[in-house]
């Protein structure tokens, strides 16, 4: 496999001719570009409700307030953990493999060998 670990615990590299990888490597460095974009989409529109959620609740007087009641503060930590420190997390994830992608891409010349790691190789299948 091409994902498999080596014993050192690092991943598996596969070399190959710089110039068949770098229409590739521009696609791919697009396509995850656009997945962390769509990612911090996602983060916003649920800050934004959020936020709104927050300033109607504040606004409402206080025997409305008593009535609605409000999620309590560790449904909210668990709410944000969801849908804040997990997608953010991965878009770090995505950033990484994008600068990774790019070292590739600018360090390296058409007639060059480079190892391609195994994350992106499984992609060039």
């Amino acid at each position: 496999m091409l994902n498999a670990l080596r014993s050192d615990g690092k991943s598996q590299t596969t070399s190959r001719k710089a110039a068949e990888i770098f229409p590739f490597l521009e696609a791919y460095i697009a396509r995850k570009e656009q997945q962390a974009s769509e990612i911090e989409q996602v983060v916003e529109r649920y800050e934004r409700k959020r936020m709104k959620e927050e300033r109607a609740y504040q606004a409402m007087s206080s025997i409305r307030r008593m009535f609605s009641g409000k999620k309590p503060d560790h449904h909210l930590a668990v709410e944000y953990i969801h849908y804040v420190k997990k997608p953010m997390e991965q878009v770090k994830k995505l950033r990484e493999e994008i600068e990774q992608a790019r070292a590739i891409l600018n360090g390296s010349k058409p007639n060059d060998v480079i190892s391609v790691p195994a994350e992106i190789e499984q992609h060039l299948s």
